[in-house]
């Protein structure tokens, strides 16, 4: 009997590698960036995919905090009682607008390039200044007064110790952020393609963190001009004037650590980190808005809360930690940041994230979402199904003078105040 030989094992072979995939480092051997509150053991974890660093990520699907804010509100309808302004909001303002004048003043004499100078402009002043940029972020969404004119005036007078006129300009390019995050040509929070070709390497991130002050300051003017209105005017004046008085009055120094303070406050500052935490995308996540609930806030105005605050843009800084206590089920299951000063540092050495890493969608005008709103509008159609967003009102236009993302938070905001 002639006993059969087993045929010799074929040698294994990776299917991974074909497509080119031989060229990328497996997805489960890169350090995780980001953290999980409470892990949902019954939702499967999210897929993590490599990001094409020659491009941003384009995406057809609407952006997520709208679908979020009406899942909530249906599961925690309590949610409306935490809308509203916060009168904390003034005092705060002008405690910190006299602390700078109290520095600038104590300053005048002091020389610009001396240690003490610029260690003040920066420990002291890129704070203050920074929680100042916050306040008017806060004010914007007109959540310090009932009144829309009370919040413009004190925007303009928080403006006062970042020594340029903004807070008017950045309330308009601000309330589209919210209304149509992600859209290229409208959300200009979001890098450019010119920004993408010269600022991929580590010399450019490092450059792009030192000043990225001026390019939030500049890219709006290049991507998306504004009108000028009397508010805008009646900003520029009043910083005008007090400019002059300052020089008067003090000296040159004293505007110079004005200056100097609100260039600190969006560079290599421990705050800064959050200008890069909020939207970019980290671990190869599609997720495009990150909380961050560390300490820094307490300088904050809790903008760490940044999925909370997109979610619901007319509840007050003091009232976001009950936000998320209320539905943790909405945002301890999801990434968020344990450290700005870490996220600083990651986005500068880490290859797997850069000004690539942003997700996009083609604006509502173009013809690439119009074809893609109407295929999905006639299938739903067909199928006689509606998401709960679909559901919601629109925005109205007076939102952007409002400054609420949606209608409907609106009017449970007119009941809360």
């Amino acid at each position: 009997m002639i006993e059969s030989k087993a045929p010799s094992s074929l040698p294994a072979v990776d299917f991974s590698l074909f497509g080119g995939a031989e060229s990328l480092a497996p997805l489960n051997s890169r350090p995780k960036r980001t953290v999980v509150v409470s892990p949902d053991a019954s939702k499967p974890e999210q897929q993590s995919v490599p990001l094409d660093p020659s491009d941003f990520l384009w995406l057809m699907t609407e952006e997520p905090h709208r679908s979020r804010r009406a899942a909530i509100m249906k599961a925690h309808p309590e949610v409306t009682k935490l809308m509203g302004h916060e009168p904390l909001t003034k005092y705060v303002v002008l405690g910190v607008v006299l602390l700078q004048l109290a520095a600038a003043y104590w300053l005048r004499h002091t020389s610009p390039f001396s240690p003490l100078f610029i260690v003040t402009a920066y420990a002291i002043g890129g704070t203050a200044n920074h929680n100042l940029f916050l306040a008017i972020h806060e004010i914007t969404h007109n959540l310090a007064f009932k009144g829309i004119r009370a919040n413009k005036w004190l925007a303009i007078f928080a403006n006062l110790p970042i020594g340029i006129p903004y807070a008017m300009t950045f309330k308009r390019y601000h309330i589209e952020h919210h209304k149509q995050l992600g859209e290229d040509g409208i959300d200009t929070d979001l890098p450019t393609r010119l920004e993408l070709l010269v600022l991929q390497n580590v010399a450019g991130k490092a450059f792009f963190c030192t000043f990225q002050i001026l390019f939030y300051a500049l890219r709006p003017g290049f991507v998306r001009t504004q009108r000028l209105t009397t508010w805008h005017l009646k900003n520029i004046a009043v910083q005008l004037l007090f400019d002059v008085i300052l020089v008067k009055y003090l000296s040159h120094n004293a505007l110079f650590y004005f200056i100097m303070s609100s260039f600190f406050a969006g560079s290599l500052h421990p705050c800064a980190g959050h200008f890069i935490a909020e939207h970019y995308l980290w671990d190869g996540l599609n997720q495009e808005t990150y909380s961050y609930y560390g300490p820094l806030n307490i300088l904050a105005y809790n903008v760490g809360y940044h999925n909370e605050h997109h979610d619901f843009p007319s509840i007050a800084w003091t009232r976001l930690p009950a936000l998320r206590a209320l539905a943790p089920e909405f945002y301890d299951t999801i990434p968020s940041h344990p450290s700005w000063p870490m996220v600083i540092y990651n986005f500068i050495f880490d290859d797997n994230v850069g000004m690539f890493a942003r997700a996009k969608r083609h604006s509502k005008d173009s013809p690439l979402a119009s074809k893609h709103k109407a295929s999905t509008t006639s299938t739903s159609v067909s199928s006689g199904q509606t998401s709960e967003a679909e559901d919601l009102p629109s925005s109205s236009s007076s939102n952007d003078e409002l400054g609420y993302a949606s209608e409907d938070e609106h009017q449970c905001r007119s009941k809360s105040d």
